[in-house]
């Protein structure tokens, strides 16, 4: 992890970080569509109640404030409203207690508590995680492809800024992704799951010597913004359901004002607010 900020420099004094899933990639709807919310009906067989379930599994992770959530949490919450509505699903509190506890939330940290606790509902999440991650390898490649407008604005970009993929995706799905529609030639640096959280690679990126003002971060969820906010940047939305507008103003409008030094204040604040109202946030 340490090895990829080591190996950075930068080549200018400007900084773009871009999220991958659902901000430069249209790949977060499919996921979610075909893999996550399927495959947990599949694995807790929640069939009877199919659709209702997926639709709201969507509106949890794709279109509200949750949306970019952690798989597990996402799973938790979903799990949780499953059990009030529905049916019970066992061993559930161990796996709320996790998720509530655990500072890694991934497979690998699953596993482990797995061996020392022998919870039913820890195993089908685990299980359900796996099959997700198969069910997202079998997708198209067709049906992994950037959102319009994405190359344009990274070409702009890249000739007067670094550009940094900050993703919380799997890297190789993310060099796969960006490679396929030869997006990385305008990237510097690819940070994703494995390099740590947002915030952090965006704190790491920042001590290499750009100040806080010369840093945009490009991103479609709540915890995009946070990270930005968290390092003291300038945060960029990628509205959902609207994202081709949101990468023709960010050409047209936001990185020039971020290269002219007004992107700050009045502009900054719109763009936020839009992002909130987007996502059905309270007033």
């Amino acid at each position: 992890m340490e090895n990829k900020f080591l190996a950075y420099t930068k080549r200018s004094d400007f900084l773009v970080c871009v999220d991958s899933d659902g901000c430069a990639m249209d790949t977060m709807d499919i996921k979610h569509f075909r893999c996550f919310g399927p495959c947990m009906v599949e694995e807790w067989g929640l069939e009877k109640w199919g659709e209702e379930i997926l639709n709201r599994w969507n509106e949890i992770n794709l279109y509200t404030m949750t949306r970019g959530i952690n798989r597990y949490k996402g799973l938790a919450t979903a799990l949780t409203e499953i059990r009030e509505k529905y049916c019970e699903v066992e061993g559930l509190d161990v796996l709320k207690k996790w998720v509530e506890e655990s500072p890694e939330l991934s497979n690998q940290a699953l596993e482990r508590v797995i061996t020392e606790n022998d919870n039913i509902c820890l195993k089908k999440a685990l299980s359900w995680s796996i099959k997700v991650n198969q069910s997202i390898d079998r997708l198209a490649q067709e049906d992994k492809k950037p959102f319009e407008g994405v190359s344009e604005a990274l070409v702009k970009a890249y000739r007067d800024a670094d550009i940094a993929i900050v993703s919380s995706a799997n890297l190789g799905a993310v060099l796969d992704e960006w490679d396929l529609y030869g997006l990385l030639e305008y990237t510097d640096v690819v940070l994703a799951q494995d390099a740590g959280s947002k915030a952090f690679c965006i704190g790491e990126l920042k001590k290499r010597g750009y100040a806080a003002d010369h840093i945009l971060m490009c991103g479609d969820a709540p915890g995009d913004m946070d990270a930005a906010e968290k390092n003291g940047v300038f945060y960029y939305p990628i509205l959902v359901r609207h994202e081709k507008e949101s990468w023709a103003e960010f050409v047209s409008e936001a990185f020039p004002r971020f290269m002219a030094g007004t992107y700050g204040g009045e502009y900054q604040e719109k763009k936020k607010r839009q992002f909130l109202e987007n996502l059905g946030a309270k007033k």
